[in-house]
């Protein structure tokens, strides 16, 4: 029976020797939590690292305790967490990633270190892999796992989700590895990010540095459709609620506050990363206090640390600055009786952190840079009395849900001091208001919902790739298509002109018809109502195909003409301002890249590449593509890459929409459309279910059956005339 197969880095417990014993420990991770309603089921199971290193002797002693709790163990050697882990992950990928590009490295050994481990990974799985098993990996520690078991299984399912930000193209572009490990996340079908900038970094760096092209937020990989997604994670919300409000977490708060005085506290709780910005929040919190006196000794910060990595050099250091800055802070405003920042250095169990989200009216979470963030929900979600408020930077991804925090740049001190002093003179109306809002935001989207949106998707997306898995049209096929056509009264045909009536040529001015395909035309035209549907000019339509009687749908669907009849142009056109700042950047394009060239249609702008070198055509033509979607945003474009060619065009218009246009009133009974390229999908997706669609050429289509060339589809049309 088919199941699902978690990979992370680390498995949701961890082994650890406690007197010579191996104890085995529950992580309460959020991701451990969503996940246990997945791995926990059926014959699902989980793969990753159980936190210690052993000997083989251990390492099958271990193998079978997790086997009987679902979890299968990637065994990992000291060398390979030192190097693997604390090298490539978090010392090369963690700070580009994160924008501390001067926390960067790149060695040699550590990235081998970091394929290897990877390998190690994709082995496992391949282990205990089964057909129409579901794969999920998780995070940027195992960005290569997905196209190793691509290249092994061309066919099984795999979503991946990255926890942690996606840097921008000009950032990730400097990691000399970058090409590989896009490739190697392009091995999963689906890849979910906590945001939609995320998302839009990975895209830009596929199209500009791997040279796919995406259309909206899908990308065609070797004839394979993945897609890009914008999934933010949650929290089990009923799980802190609960907890917040038992007896045990009271008792707790009232036994804390007994301790700690009756100043307001503000709870501030990291991982000890640079990312997460404490320093910047200790030395927010003392101007603070410089500013406004008046709050000496009436307010003070509850900075909880969970140690990290503090092996790394860059950790320790960071850790020795914290402990600086509270002490510089304490010694400066403390008293006898009033100690303003209460630090510890440890992590806390549930109970003793609802306790705190209780006694805390002010979560100030403020990092440099975070992916998600789910200690400021598990605030929100703790707060029994709808009260409370939540100072927020707007670099961590849950920013962009919980817009009625206070928001804040976190590289902006002046603006968390008055942060601060806002939150605490928040009147307790404002307070309810804005806390029952965010309230329902993170009730809505737990992590439950989380999980089943991005497997329920993933599930959809393997769907339709199978749809758009073309059906070679072989000679059977073709026989029982001509027998069709011939038994039908009211047939009706459209056809792309070219690449799939005719081939390319170096010069599109050089294309018009040819006798064969003249003949074909005169004759086809006669039993058939024929549509040639392009992205051609009107004039030049007209000028190779009036004389044949048929219809013409000239630019994509901007201008129609039946058969005998004047030009019409489509009536959902808007106006056409855009085109001299379009054009310009053509423009620019053109001088840089010898050989292109412009064509300019009444409505669309054409840039043209087929005589440029291959190499350089290719890169600008990705370079070009990305510029035109920064500067068109929503002005109603498209841009469209073709065969060499890059479009910009009216998205009021397409194909598709011209094809429906036409079979409007007409009643009949076979409908068959070609087509070569992107732009003929948007027909093969609008047309009944009953027609006919054959996609020209290699790749994934909406299309139902496919042929190799242009040569195919005249040799199928004479069928269609033969006697």
């Amino acid at each position: 029976m088919a199941k699902t197969i978690i990979v992370s880095n680390r498995l949701p417990i961890r082994i650890e020797k406690v007197d010579g014993k191996k104890v085995y420990k529950t992580s309460e991770g959020g991701l451990a939590t969503g996940l246990g309603s997945i791995y926990k089921e059926g014959n699902n199971i989980w793969i990753g690292w159980p936190g210690i290193s052993l000997t083989q002797e251990e390492e099958e002693e271990v193998e079978k305790e997790l086997i009987d709790r679902n979890m299968r163990p990637v065994f990992l050697t000291e060398h390979d967490v030192e190097e693997f882990y604390l090298g490539f992950s978090n010392q090369t990928l963690w700070p580009a990633f994160h924008y501390f590009i001067h926390h960067m490295r790149f060695k040699d050994e550590e990235w081998e270190a970091y394929y290897n481990a990877n390998r190690k990974f994709a082995d496992a799985i391949s282990k205990w892999l089964e057909p129409d098993d579901i794969i999920w990996v998780h995070d940027y520690q195992l960005m290569l796992v997905p196209n190793m078991l691509r290249k092994q299984f061309p066919n099984v399912t795999i979503g991946f989700f990255q926890h942690i930000p996606f840097p921008s193209y000009e950032v990730f572009r400097m990691i000399p590895w970058r090409k590989k490990l896009l490739n190697g996340v392009l091995g999963a079908d689906y890849i979910g990010f906590h945001t939609y900038d995320d998302m839009r970094h990975f895209l830009s760096s596929c199209h500009r540095l791997a040279g796919y092209s995406y259309e909206r937020n899908q990308i065609l990989v070797k004839n394979r459709l993945v897609e890009a997604d914008s999934l933010p994670m949650g929290i089990d919300y009923d799980k802190y609620l609960e907890s917040a409000t038992s007896q045990l977490a009271k008792a707790k708060e009232i036994s804390y506050r007994d301790s700690l005085g009756k100043q307001e506290l503000i709870l501030s709780m990291d991982r000890l990363d640079y990312s997460k910005g404490i320093p910047g929040r200790l030395k927010a919190f003392s101007r603070f206090l410089e500013k406004y006196p008046e709050y000496q000794g009436r307010v003070s910060l509850f900075l909880i640390v969970v140690p990290s990595r503090d092996q790394v050099a860059s950790y320790k250091a960071l850790k020795e600055k914290v402990e600086f800055l509270v002490g510089h802070v304490n010694g400066k405003y403390g008293t006898i009786n009033y100690v303003p920042v209460h630090f510890y250095y440890r992590s806390f169990p549930l109970d003793d952190l609802s306790a705190f989200y209780r006694m805390c009216k002010i979560a100030m979470i403020t990092p440099k840079r975070d992916g998600m963030n789910l200690v400021c929900k598990e605030f929100i979600a703790s707060r029994e009395n709808e009260d409370g408020v939540l100072i927020l930077s707007e670099m961590a991804g849950a920013s962009k849900e919980l817009s009625d925090a206070i928001l804040v740049n976190p590289n902006d001190e002046n603006e968390m001091v008055e942060a601060i002093k806002r939150a605490l003179e928040m009147p307790l109306a404002e307070q309810k208001r804005r806390m029952k809002i965010m309230q329902g935001t993170v009730k809505k989207y737990t992590i439950f919902q989380w999980v089943d949106l991005f497997m329920n998707n993933l599930k959809d997306l393997k769907e339709r790739q199978q749809s758009m898995a073309t059906k070679r049209l072989d000679d059977d096929l073709k026989a029982s298509i001509t027998k069709q056509f011939k038994k039908a009264k009211n047939p009706i045909i459209f056809l792309d002109y070219d690449g799939t009536l005719m081939p390319f040529h170096e010069n599109p001015d050089e294309c018009d018809p040819d006798a064969e395909l003249s003949q074909i035309l005169h004759q086809l035209a006669v039993k058939a109502k024929l549509v040639v549907i392009s992205g051609r000019k009107a004039a030049t339509l007209e000028e190779w195909l009036d004389e044949f009687n048929i219809d013409l749908i000239a630019e994509h669907g901007i201008k129609t003409k039946r058969a005998g009849a004047k030009w019409e142009v489509n009536g959902d056109l808007q106006d056409d301002g855009w085109k001299k700042e379009a054009r310009d950047i053509l423009e620019f394009y053109i001088q840089r890249t010898p050989g292109s060239f412009l064509e300019e249609k009444e409505h669309t702008l054409v840039w043209h590449y087929r005589k440029v070198e291959k190499g350089l055509g290719d890169l600008r033509s990705s370079e070009l593509s990305s510029h035109l979607k920064h500067f068109m945003t929503n002005k109603g474009l498209d841009v469209i890459e073709g065969d060499h060619v890059v479009e910009v065009k009216p998205s009021v218009i397409n194909k598709g929409k011209a094809a429906i246009e036409r079979l409007k009133g007409e009643k009949t009974d076979f409908i068959m459309a070609f087509g070569d390229d992107r732009t003929d999908e948007d027909t093969f997706e609008a047309l009944p279910k009953d027609a006919l669609t054959v996609k020209v050429g290699s790749g994934f289509s909406y299309a139902k059956f496919a042929v190799e060339n242009n040569e195919e589809v005249r040799a199928l049309l004479q069928d269609f005339v033969n006697e």
